[in-house]
C-alpha cells in the first residue's frame, strides 16, 4: 500500500488547534482499508503533532508489542509460550505498519488470540463439570507478572484448573458461611452439595465472561486495543477513540447526551431497566418499564445486536446516539413477554455530573461545593460550563452567609483547561493561573484577567490521588497564591499534560465503504504552575496530609509517563491574607494523631499492604479458611471507621431542594449524597481545618467589615 501523506503544521496544532491539512490519496492498485488508513494517520499525527514524540522505531515497536499482548491476555490464560515465540518475529513490524506496511503483526496476533479464546471456551466447562478435591495441598499464583505463558496446552489446562478451583473455593466457603448463619434452614446442604452449587456459580460467571468476549470483543475492538497500545506507549493520555467512544467522551464532558432516559443495571448477566426518568423519551413512549431485560439493541432498521455479556457502560454506548434518531430495543418483560420497543432519542441532562453545594452547620456555618469534573459542553455555546456553575454555587452560599467554603475535588479527573482558569479567578484578583508549553518550547501564560474577586473568605480545597489535570491546576494555583489550604493525600495524580481531540475523518475523504474513522486525543502541551514547577509525575503535595486508603495509583505508576521538569516562575503576587499553613498543619496533626478513625484507617492500610505481598494462594480448604480468618480479622476494624466519626450536620440549600420537586429518584439520590458525606472522616477533618482557618481569619474579616 502506498503511504498516505499528512501535512501537519505543528504550531497550528499546539497553539490554535486549527484544521490539519491532508494530501488526499491518489489512485492506487491497492486501496487501503479502514484499519490501514487509521494506522497511517495515527503514525503521522504522533510523529508530527505529539508534544514529545518517541522515535517510531524497532524499540518502540517491541514495547507496543509487549503491551498489546498484555492487554489481550492480561492473566496469561489464553496464549501459549510458543505463540509468543512465533509472534515475536513481528514485534519490530509495528513501526512499519504505522508507515504504510501491511498489518501483519495485528492480523497474526488477532488470528491466534481468536483461536486460543475459542479453545479456552471449551476448557472451563469441562473442568467445572468435575468436583474439586480441596483436601490436596496445592497453591495457585494469580499475579500475571509472577508467571510465564503456559508452555503447552497441558500447562494451559492446568493453569485454568487451578484458577477455577480457587474461584470455586471462594464461592464454596461463602456458601458454607451463609448456611452457617441461616438458623431457619431446617435441612442444611452437605459440603458436597454446596461444592456443586459453587461450581455452578463459577461457571455462570465464566459463561458471562466468554459471552462478552464473543458478543462484545470483535476485530474492531481488538484493533482499537492495538492502536491504543501504540498511542499510550507514546504517553498514557494519548488515546485512539473509535466513533462510539468519542461520542461517549464528549457526552461525559458536556454533561448531556441524546438517549432514551432510562437508568440501567447489571443483574445475573443481563442488562435491566433500573428506572425510567420522568419526562424522558422512554417515559413518553410508555412501554419500557422497570425490571425489563434488554436482549438486543438495533439502530433504526439495522440488524439488532445481542447485548448478552455487555457491561452497563457498553450497553449505554450503543443505546445512545444522535438526537431524533430511533433506537429499537428488544426487551423481555417481567411477565415473560418479548417485544420490540422503538424510542426516538432526545436530549438527556446528567445532573449528577454537575457542581453541587450544601451547608455544614456546626461550630461555624461552612459552605461545601462538590465538583466531580471540570465539565464543558464544547458543542453548545449555551451548554453547561463548570466554571459558571461553581460561580453560581459560590453566590448561593454567600447569600446564606457562610463563613468559609470547602471545594471538594476528590476523584475529579480534570477536564476543561479554560474552565479551571476561569474558576481559579473567582478567588483571586488577577494574575497567571497556569503556564503552558508547546512542543517547540514556546511558553504561554493563561491568566485570570478579571480583577473582581467573587469570594474572598476562608477557602479549603480537598484532593486525593485521583484528583488530576485541571484539579491539579486549581489546587496548585490556590497553593502558589497562598489563597487556600490544600487538604488530602500526600500528592495528587500527577497528570501535567494537555490533550486536544482530532477527528481522523478530517484527514480522509468520506467513503461509505470505509465508515467513520474515530478520533485521536493527542498530548500537545505540558502545563506548569505559576511557580514554574510542573505537576507532571509529582502532582500537587497537600498542605495537610491525611492518611489515604491504600491505593497504588498515579502517573508515576506508568513507565511511559512524561518526565517532571520546571520552567521560570511567572510574575504574580500572593494573596493579601496568605493562609498560615504551618499553624493549621500543627492543629490538624494533633487531631489526626488522636483520631480513632484515622488510627484504624492507618492500621487497615498496613494490613492491606501485608496481604498484597502474598504471591500464592492455597487451594486446600482448611489452609484457605485459616488464612481468610486472619485476613478478615486484620481488615474488619476498617468497617467501623465511619462509626468513629461524628455525624456532620450537612444539608442541601432550600433552593436546590425546591428544584428536585417531587422527582422521587432525584430526591432519593440527594439523600444518599448527603448521607455519605455526613460520616466522611476526610470531610470531617476538612471541616475542623476550616473551623481553625475561620478563627484565624476573624480579626482580618472583622476589620474588613468595619471599613465597609
Amino acid at each position: 500500500m502506498r503511504r498516505m501523506k499528512v501535512i501537519i503544521p505543528v504550531l497550528l496544532i499546539v497553539i490554535s488547534g486549527g484544521v490539519l491539512a491532508f494530501n488526499k490519496l491518489g489512485k492506487t492498485d491497492d486501496p487501503p482499508g479502514r484499519y490501514e488508513i487509521i494506522m497511517n494517520l495515527v503514525g503521522q499525527i504522533l510523529k508530527e503533532g505529539h508534544y514529545q514524540p518517541k522515535a517510531l522505531d524497532d524499540a518502540f515497536s517491541k514495547e507496543v508489542f509487549t503491551k498489546y499482548l498484555k492487554d489481550l491476555d492480561s492473566e496469561k490464560k489464553f496464549l501459549l509460550k510458543s505463540d509468543i515465540q512465533k509472534l515475536s518475529t513481528l514485534s519490530t513490524h509495528i513501526d512499519d505498519e504505522l508507515q504504510g506496511a501491511p498489518l501483519d503483526c495485528f492480523n497474526s496476533v488477532n488470528a491466534i488470540i481468536k483461536q486460543r479464546v475459542s479453545e479456552a471456551a471449551l476448557l472451563y466447562p469441562a473442568i467445572l463439570a468435575q468436583p474439586f478435591d480441596f483436601t490436596k495441598d496445592e497453591k495457585v499464583v494469580l499475579d500475571p507478572d509472577k508467571i510465564d505463558y503456559p508452555a503447552d496446552e497441558a500447562a494451559r489446562k492446568e493453569a485454568w484448573r487451578k484458577v477455577l478451583k480457587y474461584r470455586t473455593l471462594e464461592k464454596l466457603t461463602d456458601l458454607q458461611e451463609m448456611q452457617a448463619k441461616d438458623k431457619t434452614n431446617a435441612k442444611p446442604k452437605t459440603d458436597a452439595e454446596l461444592e456443586v452449587e459453587a461450581r455452578a456459580k463459577v461457571k455462570q460467571l465464566y459463561d458471562r465472561y466468554f459471552d462478552r468476549l464473543k458478543n462484545k470483543q470483535d476485530d474492531n475492538d481488538r484493533f482499537s486495543l492495538y492502536v491504543n497500545a501504540i498511542t499510550t506507549t507514546m504517553d498514557p493520555h494519548t488515546d485512539f477513540m473509535p466513533p462510539a467512544e468519542k461520542r461517549y467522551f464528549e457526552e461525559q464532558m458536556a454533561g448531556k447526551f441524546f438517549g432514551i432516559g432510562a437508568q440501567l443495571r447489571e443483574e445475573d448477566d443481563k442488562i435491566k431497566i433500573a428506572s425510567v426518568v420522568t419526562g424522558s423519551p422512554s417515559w413518553k413512549q410508555g412501554q419500557l418499564k422497570a425490571n425489563d431485560v434488554i436482549l438486543k439493541v438495533a439502530q433504526g432498521d439495522k440488524e439488532p445486536v445481542d447485548i448478552t455479556g455487555y457491561t452497563v457502560e457498553d450497553a449505554v454506548k450503543i443505546i445512545r446516539g444522535a438526537k431524533g434518531s430511533t433506537v429499537k430495543l428488544t426487551v423481555k418483560s417481567t411477565d415473560g413477554t418479548v417485544k420490540e420497543i422503538a424510542i426516538v432519542r432526545d436530549e438527556i441532562v446528567l445532573d449528577d455530573t454537575f457542581a453541587k453545594s450544601a451547608i455544614i452547620n456546626g461550630q461555624h456555618k461552612i459552605g461545601y461545593i462538590y465538583l466531580p469534573e471540570f465539565y464543558a459542553d464544547f458543542q453548545d455555546r449555551n451548554g453547561a460550563r463548570s466554571a459558571v456553575d461553581v460561580a453560581k454555587e459560590v453566590q448561593k452560599l454567600k447569600a446564606e452567609n457562610v463563613e468559609g467554603i470547602i471545594l471538594d475535588l476528590r476523584y475529579n479527573g480534570g477536564g476543561s483547561l479554560q474552565d479551571v482558569v476561569q474558576m481559579a479567578g473567582l478567588f483571586i484578583p488577577d494574575g497567571p493561573i497556569v503556564q503552558v508549553r508547546s512542543r517547540g518550547g514556546d511558553k504561554v501564560v493563561l491568566p485570570d484577567r478579571d480583577k473582581n474577586v467573587q469570594y474572598d473568605g476562608p477557602l479549603a480545597i480537598m484532593v486525593n490521588e485521583y484528583s488530576a489535570s485541571a484539579s491539579e491546576i486549581m489546587a496548585a494555583a490556590m497553593q502558589d497564591y497562598k489563597r487556600a489550604v490544600i487538604i488530602g493525600s500526600g500528592s495528587t495524580f500527577g497528570k501535567g499534560t494537555v490533550q486536544r481531540m482530532y477527528n481522523l475523518d478530517d484527514f480522509f475523504p468520506s467513503k461509505p465503504e470505509i465508515g467513520a474513522l474515530g478520533a485521536l486525543k493527542l498530548t500537545v502541551q505540558k502545563f506548569y504552575r505559576a511557580n514554574g514547577g510542573s505537576t507532571q509525575l509529582r502532582g500537587v503535595s497537600s498542605d495537610i496530609v491525611l492518611p489515604d486508603p491504600y491505593a497504588e495509583v498515579g502517573e508515576k505508576k506508568d513507565e511511559d509517563a512524561l518526565a517532571w521538569d520546571e520552567i521560570p516562575k511567572a510574575n504574580f503576587n500572593t494573596w493579601i491574607d496568605p493562609v498560615n499553613v504551618e499553624a493549621l498543619k500543627k492543629k490538624s496533626a494533633l487531631r489526626v494523631g488522636s483520631s480513632e478513625a484515622f488510627k484504624t484507617m492507618t492500621e487497615n492500610i498496613n494490613a492491606i499492604k501485608n496481604i498484597d505481598k502474598q504471591e500464592s494462594y492455597p487451594l486446600n480448604i482448611q489452609t484457605y479458611k485459616t488464612e481468610q480468618k486472619n485476613n478478615t480479622a486484620a481488615l474488619k476494624k476498617y468497617d467501623s471507621v465511619n462509626d468513629k466519626v461524628k455525624e456532620l450536620n450537612i444539608a442541601s440549600l432550600k433552593t436546590d431542594l425546591d428544584k428536585l420537586g417531587n422527582d422521587t429518584g432525584k430526591v432519593a439520590r440527594n439523600k444518599d449524597w448527603l448521607k455519605f458525606r455526613a460520616k466522611d472522616p476526610y470531610l470531617d477533618e476538612a471541616v475542623n481545618v476550616m473551623n481553625d482557618l475561620i478563627v484565624m481569619s476573624y480579626p482580618k474579616m472583622k476589620g474588613k467589615q468595619e471599613s465597609n
